[in-house]
């Protein structure tokens, strides 16, 4: 599945509390595939047992270390989860998980006990936010967090957090990507951020996952589940399609915050404007009107005014202002780059020097 295809068909991992538990069922019962595959397994090879076993040693090893470190999150309408990021009982979450509310309630791997705790700060534009513990219980655990330029596609990863209410879950699969660029809906309390650079997973991760964590068999965590992709013929998830915000960019975030109560330097890049889609005469997506234009931000500096229409920021082509956004994404702040764009009817270029969101 491309990027282009992911961008448009992702929800949050967010579950809503009128769901409630999810339901199961259990099924039973007994075939000749039974004997059989008992026999296969008796007569599998030593070597391939004892790698087995060992596989299964670094699984426990790995839940054993970080589980603690995650927690279930309940705002007033839905449910999410964290990832306990120092001793003085910071939580860094996805911004979709607290939403408008100010106060939560945190339930930890270590305990059934209920603790409150409040709203540090939000950073809707990279879809994370901070919360705080009223009281830091005692044995505690923050996570380690990796280094995300070591994460390698076929890397073996485990999901945690608390899919569908049921906390402490964990699941298994790969890192199936990376690099990834996509931008989440505003509906349904979505943020419309854009992230890039993010983790692509087969780790089966379901609505409640949203804010947990994504663990390397290292014990170190990765990133920050907080979209999956949609089949749009069935109309539901698309089965082991998940992404991840990456572990730096939690870092980034949650040190400003945790520091200065808000994101000082957000390291992404923009044009600093407002604008809107404009249609061509087939009624497609043709390019972005500006609407407005920041004074002394970047399009200002460099001539572009209110009634431009923008269509290609270098050699890429952009319609919609989720395009610009996904253009930009891996650009930073000060980078220079060619905007093409109509006025009056007549293409003209602009060099911009890029702003900062």
């Amino acid at each position: 599945m491309d990027a282009s295809h992911s961008r448009r068909r992702l929800y949050r991992l967010l579950l809503p509390l009128t769901a409630g538990v999810c339901a199961m069922a259990l099924l039973s019962g007994c075939s000749d595939s039974d004997s059989a595959s008992a026999t296969a397994t008796q007569s599998a090879s030593p070597h391939a047992n004892s790698a087995a076993g060992d596989l299964q040693a670094e699984y426990e090893a790995v839940i054993k270390n970080v589980l603690p470190s995650v927690v279930q999150i309940e705002a007033a309408n839905s449910l999410g989860s964290g990832v306990v990021y120092d001793s003085k009982g910071h939580i860094v979450t996805n911004a979709h998980v607290v939403g408008p509310e100010k106060r939560f309630k945190v339930t930890v791997a270590t305990g059934e006990k209920v603790l409150g705790a409040s709203l540090v700060a939000t950073y809707p534009e990279q879809d994370l936010a901070v919360i705080k513990l009223d009281n830091v219980p005692s044995g505690l655990k923050p996570a380690k967090f990796g280094d995300s330029n070591k994460v390698e596609v076929g890397q073996i990863v485990l999901a945690m957090g608390s899919p569908l209410g049921l906390s402490s879950s964990v699941t298994q699969g790969i890192v199936s990507a990376v690099g990834r660029t996509v931008s989440e809906s505003q509906t349904e309390g979505g943020t419309g951020a854009t992230i890039a650079n993010m983790v692509q997973t087969s780790a089966a991760i379901n609505p409640g996952n949203s804010g947990g964590a994504l663990v390397n068999l290292n014990s170190e965590v990765i990133g920050i589940p907080t979209l999956a992709a949609t089949d749009p013929q069935m109309n539901g998830a698309a089965p082991g399609i998940g992404f991840a915000i990456p572990a730096s960019m939690v870092k980034t975030v949650a040190d400003q915050i945790i520091k200065s109560g808000k994101v000082t330097d957000s390291g992404r890049a923009a044009l600093n404007i407002t604008g809107r889609t404009v249609v061509d005469d087939n009624y497609q997506p043709f390019g972005i009107a500006v609407v407005t234009v920041t004074a002394g931000g970047s399009a200002d500096k460099a001539g572009l005014r209110a009634g431009d229409i923008i269509t290609k920021i270098g050699d890429t082509r952009v319609t919609t202002m989720t395009e610009l956004a996904e253009t930009l994404a891996g650009d930073k702040p000060g980078q220079k780059v060619n905007v093409t764009y109509l006025r009056d009817g007549v293409e003209k270029t602009a060099a911009v020097t890029l702003g900062e969101i």
